[in-house]
Protein backbone atom coordinates (compact mmCIF):
# COMPACT_ATOMS: atom_id res chain seq x y z
CA UNK A 1 0.00 0.00 0.00
CA UNK A 2 1.39 3.39 -0.98
CA UNK A 3 0.38 6.28 1.29
CA UNK A 4 1.32 9.78 0.15
CA UNK A 5 1.38 12.91 2.28
CA UNK A 6 -0.53 15.81 0.72
CA UNK A 7 1.15 18.31 -1.59
CA UNK A 8 -0.61 21.28 -3.19
CA UNK A 9 -3.00 19.00 -5.10
CA UNK A 10 -4.06 17.15 -1.98
CA UNK A 11 -4.47 20.37 -0.03
CA UNK A 12 -6.75 21.65 -2.80
CA UNK A 13 -8.83 18.47 -2.55
CA UNK A 14 -8.95 18.78 1.25
CA UNK A 15 -10.21 22.34 1.00
CA UNK A 16 -12.82 21.33 -1.58
CA UNK A 17 -14.25 18.54 0.56
CA UNK A 18 -14.06 20.63 3.76
CA UNK A 19 -15.91 23.46 2.01
CA UNK A 20 -18.54 20.97 0.86
CA UNK A 21 -19.06 19.71 4.40
CA UNK A 22 -19.29 23.23 5.84
CA UNK A 23 -21.56 24.46 3.05
CA UNK A 24 -23.89 21.45 3.20
CA UNK A 25 -25.42 22.55 6.51
CA UNK A 26 -26.08 26.05 5.19
CA UNK A 27 -27.56 24.68 1.95
CA UNK A 28 -30.00 22.42 3.84
CA UNK A 29 -32.06 25.52 4.68
CA UNK A 30 -32.26 26.68 1.04
CA UNK A 31 -35.20 25.77 -1.23
CA UNK A 32 -34.66 23.21 -4.00
CA UNK A 33 -35.96 24.05 -7.46
CA UNK A 34 -36.52 21.30 -10.04
CA UNK A 35 -37.20 22.03 -13.72
CA UNK A 36 -37.79 19.26 -16.25
CA UNK A 37 -38.93 19.06 -19.88
CA UNK A 38 -41.13 16.00 -19.14
CA UNK A 39 -42.40 14.23 -16.02
CA UNK A 40 -43.83 10.75 -15.35
CA UNK A 41 -44.97 10.17 -11.74
CA UNK A 42 -45.66 6.48 -11.06
CA UNK A 43 -47.20 6.75 -7.59
CA UNK A 44 -48.13 3.06 -7.50
CA UNK A 45 -44.50 1.91 -7.84
CA UNK A 46 -42.91 4.93 -6.15
CA UNK A 47 -40.85 5.98 -9.20
CA UNK A 48 -40.48 9.37 -10.82
CA UNK A 49 -39.01 9.93 -14.30
CA UNK A 50 -37.90 13.23 -15.81
CA UNK A 51 -36.66 14.40 -19.19
CA UNK A 52 -33.99 17.13 -19.50
CA UNK A 53 -33.70 18.09 -15.84
CA UNK A 54 -32.13 20.78 -13.71
CA UNK A 55 -32.07 20.70 -9.89
CA UNK A 56 -30.79 23.83 -8.15
CA UNK A 57 -30.18 24.57 -4.47
CA UNK A 58 -28.31 27.79 -3.87
CA UNK A 59 -25.05 27.53 -5.84
CA UNK A 60 -25.35 23.74 -6.27
CA UNK A 61 -26.78 22.56 -9.58
CA UNK A 62 -27.34 19.17 -11.22
CA UNK A 63 -28.28 18.94 -14.90
CA UNK A 64 -28.85 15.84 -17.02
CA UNK A 65 -30.67 14.59 -20.10
CA UNK A 66 -32.87 12.33 -17.95
CA UNK A 67 -33.42 11.24 -14.34
CA UNK A 68 -35.25 8.67 -12.24
CA UNK A 69 -35.91 9.04 -8.53
CA UNK A 70 -37.41 7.17 -5.60
CA UNK A 71 -39.30 10.30 -4.54
CA UNK A 72 -39.30 14.07 -4.33
CA UNK A 73 -38.39 13.98 -0.65
CA UNK A 74 -34.88 15.45 -0.66
CA UNK A 75 -34.59 14.52 3.02
CA UNK A 76 -34.03 10.90 1.89
CA UNK A 77 -34.14 9.90 -1.79
CA UNK A 78 -31.98 8.27 -4.46
CA UNK A 79 -31.60 9.63 -7.98
CA UNK A 80 -30.17 8.16 -11.20
CA UNK A 81 -29.09 10.72 -13.80
CA UNK A 82 -28.18 9.87 -17.40
CA UNK A 83 -26.95 11.47 -20.59
CA UNK A 84 -24.78 14.54 -20.19
CA UNK A 85 -24.58 14.87 -16.40
CA UNK A 86 -23.07 17.95 -14.72
CA UNK A 87 -22.87 18.61 -10.98
CA UNK A 88 -21.56 22.07 -10.11
CA UNK A 89 -20.84 23.43 -6.64
CA UNK A 90 -18.96 26.52 -5.46
CA UNK A 91 -16.02 24.28 -4.58
CA UNK A 92 -15.87 22.28 -7.83
CA UNK A 93 -17.61 20.42 -10.63
CA UNK A 94 -18.19 16.82 -11.73
CA UNK A 95 -19.06 15.71 -15.27
CA UNK A 96 -20.04 12.24 -16.46
CA UNK A 97 -22.27 10.04 -18.60
CA UNK A 98 -24.27 8.87 -15.59
CA UNK A 99 -24.54 9.60 -11.88
CA UNK A 100 -26.16 8.12 -8.81
CA UNK A 101 -26.89 10.79 -6.19
CA UNK A 102 -28.29 10.28 -2.70
CA UNK A 103 -29.95 13.20 -0.96
CA UNK A 104 -30.08 13.15 2.83
CA UNK A 105 -31.14 15.92 5.17
CA UNK A 106 -32.05 18.17 2.25
CA UNK A 107 -28.58 18.17 0.60
CA UNK A 108 -26.41 15.91 -1.57
CA UNK A 109 -24.90 13.25 0.73
CA UNK A 110 -23.10 11.14 -1.89
CA UNK A 111 -22.53 11.20 -5.62
CA UNK A 112 -21.12 8.39 -7.76
CA UNK A 113 -20.35 9.49 -11.30
CA UNK A 114 -19.29 7.15 -14.10
CA UNK A 115 -18.17 7.87 -17.63
CA UNK A 116 -15.53 7.41 -20.23
CA UNK A 117 -14.08 9.03 -18.18
CA UNK A 118 -15.87 10.84 -15.36
CA UNK A 119 -14.13 14.12 -14.51
CA UNK A 120 -13.91 16.71 -11.78
CA UNK A 121 -12.25 20.08 -11.46
CA UNK A 122 -11.80 22.73 -8.82
CA UNK A 123 -10.40 26.24 -9.19
CA UNK A 124 -8.46 27.46 -6.14
CA UNK A 125 -6.95 30.93 -6.51
CA UNK A 126 -4.49 30.57 -9.41
CA UNK A 127 -4.50 26.76 -9.43
CA UNK A 128 -6.82 24.35 -11.24
CA UNK A 129 -7.02 20.88 -9.69
CA UNK A 130 -8.41 18.25 -12.06
CA UNK A 131 -9.08 14.54 -11.95
CA UNK A 132 -10.60 11.78 -14.00
CA UNK A 133 -11.42 8.11 -13.61
CA UNK A 134 -13.91 5.55 -14.86
CA UNK A 135 -15.82 6.16 -11.61
CA UNK A 136 -15.62 8.92 -8.99
CA UNK A 137 -17.29 8.41 -5.59
CA UNK A 138 -17.76 11.66 -3.70
CA UNK A 139 -18.94 11.12 -0.10
CA UNK A 140 -19.50 14.43 1.67
CA UNK A 141 -20.39 12.83 5.01
CA UNK A 142 -17.26 10.64 5.20
CA UNK A 143 -15.10 13.34 3.62
CA UNK A 144 -13.67 11.13 0.86
CA UNK A 145 -13.11 11.37 -2.88
CA UNK A 146 -12.44 7.99 -4.50
CA UNK A 147 -11.21 7.77 -8.09
CA UNK A 148 -11.47 4.23 -9.48
CA UNK A 149 -10.32 2.89 -12.84
CA UNK A 150 -7.49 4.64 -14.68
CA UNK A 151 -7.43 7.32 -11.98
CA UNK A 152 -5.56 10.57 -12.68
CA UNK A 153 -5.10 13.67 -10.49
CA UNK A 154 -3.31 16.89 -11.40
CA UNK A 155 -2.78 20.38 -10.04
CA UNK A 156 -1.10 21.53 -13.26
CA UNK A 157 2.35 20.79 -11.87
CA UNK A 158 2.09 17.39 -10.17
CA UNK A 159 0.24 14.43 -11.69
CA UNK A 160 -0.63 11.18 -9.95
CA UNK A 161 -1.98 8.10 -11.76
CA UNK A 162 -3.06 4.69 -10.52
CA UNK A 163 -5.81 2.12 -10.70
CA UNK A 164 -7.58 3.56 -7.65
CA UNK A 165 -6.82 6.67 -5.59
CA UNK A 166 -8.70 7.45 -2.37
CA UNK A 167 -8.34 10.81 -0.66
CA UNK A 168 -9.46 11.22 2.95
CA UNK A 169 -9.76 14.58 4.69
CA UNK A 170 -9.86 12.86 8.10
CA UNK A 171 -6.15 12.05 7.97
CA UNK A 172 -5.17 14.13 4.89
CA UNK A 173 -3.84 11.20 2.89
CA UNK A 174 -4.11 9.75 -0.57
CA UNK A 175 -4.02 5.98 -0.40
CA UNK A 176 -3.60 3.50 -3.23
CA UNK A 177 -3.42 -0.26 -2.95
CA UNK A 178 -2.33 -0.33 -6.59
CA UNK A 179 0.96 0.87 -8.10
CA UNK A 180 1.04 4.63 -8.68
CA UNK A 181 3.06 6.93 -10.89
CA UNK A 182 3.80 10.51 -9.80
CA UNK A 183 5.04 13.00 -12.37
CA UNK A 184 6.38 16.32 -11.12
CA UNK A 185 6.87 19.04 -13.72
CA UNK A 186 9.90 21.28 -13.26
CA UNK A 187 9.17 24.64 -11.65
CA UNK A 188 9.55 28.06 -13.17
CA UNK A 189 13.14 28.77 -14.18
CA UNK A 190 14.84 31.00 -11.61
CA UNK A 191 15.05 34.66 -12.51
CA UNK A 192 18.40 35.58 -13.99
CA UNK A 193 20.61 37.45 -11.60
CA UNK A 194 22.46 40.42 -13.07
CA UNK A 195 26.16 39.97 -13.43
CA UNK A 196 28.11 41.97 -10.81
CA UNK A 197 29.62 45.11 -12.22
CA UNK A 198 33.45 45.14 -12.33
Amino acid sequence: MAALRPDRLLVALALAVAASLAGAQDRADLPIQLNASTTDFDYQNGRLKFGTISITQGEVRITADRAEATGLDFKDSSWEFGGTVRITMPEGALASDSARVRFSGGVIATATVTGAPATFQQQREDQLAQGRANRIDYDLQRGTVELDGEAWLSDGKTEMTGGKLVYSTANQRVVSRDPVTITIQPGEPPAERPEPEP
